[in-house]
């Protein structure tokens, strides 16, 4: 049994585990305790498989990415916020595109974009085709049904094969003979068949991409032997074990049969030689790696004029915008709200989403003009880090336009704090680390690193914004708004989660008797599927937390003054958190 083998029964082994973990665990929604375990399984399951069968992938690096991936699989069990699972979900799928890496022969270190979205993607083909694989080309399934315990399965798939049709009519016989047995078959059977069926669905699933990603994992691509077969003898003279004799015999063995006139070795060496026809050249094998544009003609590629244009352009249209925006970002409140036929609502409102489009289209043009430049010149380079610094400082001005309207729609004289208005915002000040890190990475010569800073400050900025716990921000920020004498909006309340119960809880006796009820129809929704929720793989810290609260506060959030017309009260219980 050859170790390609062995490593593809070890996966099956692994995955057939996975898949009924991943049965038992993930079937109960909503997912906390039991993502957090899973995915910890998951990490565990695939370093013990890499230290078994490809150690050298165990680097510092990959280790760093097992950490980060149990990390946001931890904050399920955490954060109830769906828009932070979410992005939870998307950094443990990025995580684990990027250890398909070295399987591709990619350091993960020196990587750039274009290589973790190859490897993103290939994480996926592998969990979706890699099984396949397995099953009909990794494993010598001839050599291994020859051992003993393979044997023993074999008998046993056979056994229960020949066994459940008599089962079967047994079964049927006794049914029908019996009318309490026949109420507990039909009991067992009517109530469980589509239980049954899922429960052996979700096992297949999750065994399948299990399978599949760890194949993709611990296999590499492009490994070609060059072996040379000849009556009999097989013989690779690539071979580090091979002696000169070897490779000689091995040429005269191809070519044995090409001495003209059935002429000896010696013969054919002491006659004149023929002129040899020219040899082309090999193809240069492409560094993926270091993937650049040198298989791009030359019409496709950026000299210092094309440079010059494409980004001079751009910076006259950012300094244009950025005219037009300094007064009212150095002039302060009074300059805006003194400015003549100036809507300071629609100016706030109209203005943050588009200049947060602006700022994330400007690095995938960066970027992309930087690949694109032609490295026959030094001038290209030295033109390209000018004006590409020029156009960042310009976004940084626009950037904290962008900040400075959202300021205005959330503080005093506009609207509020809401989820769709703080990720966006969170998103930018990412932007911002990411433009940092591109001036220090691609403008001094070092875009091998760009990437990879690139993804942990995306994994920095999530973790901070788990802290930060986003839906109690929202709730107390505009808590605080409403004490300087904005009106409190619950509209917004609903799309929030059992993170920000405490903090509602909290402010609820300071609220008008109109918003009350508003909120307390929340809280009673939450507490009616917070008493429906009692499985433990479902536990989380939030919504426990949430569910003590609310039983604590008890017929405080009780609806009876609102649907009366009186005014609901909070009976002068106080929460603080």
């Amino acid at each position: 049994m050859n170790e390609r083998t062995k490593t593809g029964i070890e996966i099956l082994w692994v995955a057939g585990l996975m898949g009924i973990l991943g049965n038992v665990l993930l079937r109960e929604t909503p997912w906390g305790l039991n993502a957090s375990l899973f995915v910890a399984v998951f990490v565990a399951a695939m370093a013990m498989l890499v230290v078994r069968r490809k150690p050298e992938f165990l680097t510092r690096q990959n280790i760093a990415l097992y950490g980060a991936m149990v990390f946001f699989a931890a904050m399920f069990s955490w954060r109830d916020s769906e828009e932070l699972l979410v992005y939870d979900t998307l950094a443990i799928l990025t995580i684990m595109g990027v250890l398909m890496l070295p399987s591709l022969k990619l350091s993960v270190q020196n990587s750039g974009v274009f290589h973790y979205f190859t490897g993103f993607i290939w994480s996926g083909l592998n969990s979706a085709f890699g099984p396949a694989a397995v099953l009909s080309s990794d494993i010598e399934w001839e050599t291994t049904l020859k051992t003993a315990w393979s044997k023993h399965l074999v008998s046993a798939v056979k056994g229960i094969a020949i066994a459940l049709p008599i089962l079967i009519v047994f079964g049927a016989l006794f049914a029908a003979a019996d009318a309490a047995f026949e109420g507990m078959i039909e009991r067992l059977f009517n109530e469980s068949v589509e239980t049954v069926f899922s429960h052996l669905l979700l096992t297949a699933v999750f065994f399948w991409l299990t399978a599949g990603y760890f194949r993709g994992v611990l296999f590499e691509i492009g490994l070609n032997k060059i072996a040379v077969a000849k009556n009999g003898l097989s013989i690779n003279p690539d071979s580090p074990h091979s002696s000169a004799f070897d490779k000689v015999r091995a040429e005269e063995t191809v070519n044995a049969d090409a001495l003209p006139g059935n002429a000896t070795i010696l013969e054919h060496i002491n006659k004149e030689d023929a002129p040899k026809p020219q040899q082309e050249p090999e193809p240069k094998k492409r560094d993926w790696q270091n993937f650049d544009n040198s298989f791009i003609p030359q019409a496709f590629t950026l000299g210092a004029v094309e440079t010059t244009i494409v980004l001079g352009l751009i910076n006259l249209l950012f300094l244009s915008f950025v005219i037009v925006q300094v007064p009212y970002l150095f002039g302060g409140m009074e300059l805006v709200q003194n400015t003549p036929d100036f809507k300071l609502a629609e100016y706030a409102r109209r203005g943050f989403g588009e200049l947060v489009a602006v700022a994330a289209l400007v690095l995938p043009i960066l970027l992309l003009s930087h690949w694109l430049l032609r490295k026959d010149k030094p001038a290209n380079e030295k033109m390209f880090r000018v004006l590409a610094g020029i156009q960042i400082v310009l976004l940084f001005v626009i950037m904290a336009s962008a900040a400075q309207r959202l300021f205005l729609l959330t503080g005093n004289l506009g609207y509020g704090l809401t989820t769709v208005r703080l990720y966006p915002m969170i998103f930018m000040i990412w932007l911002a680390v990411i433009f940092v890190i591109f001036g220090l990475t691609v403008l001094r010569g070092a875009r091998q690193y760009f990437a990879w800073a690139a993804l942990w400050s995306a994994f920095f900025m999530l973790a901070g914004t788990h802290f930060l716990n986003p839906d109690e921000f929202i709730v107390r920020t505009n808590l605080r708004l409403m004490q300087q004498g904005r009106d409190f909006d619950p509209s917004y309340v609903d799309d929030l989660s059992d993170d920000a119960i405490p903090a509602l809880l909290g402010g609820l006796s300071a609220m008008n008797s109109d918003d009350q009820c508003s909120v307390k129809s929340f809280l009673s929704r939450r507490r009616t599927l917070a008493e429906a929720e009692n499985d433990l793989r479902t536990w989380n810290w939030s919504r426990s937390a949430a569910r003590k609260d609310l039983a604590l506060a008890g017929d405080s959030i009780g609806m009876s003054g609102c649907l009366d017309g009186g005014n609901s009260s909070t009976s002068g219980i106080t929460y603080e958190h």
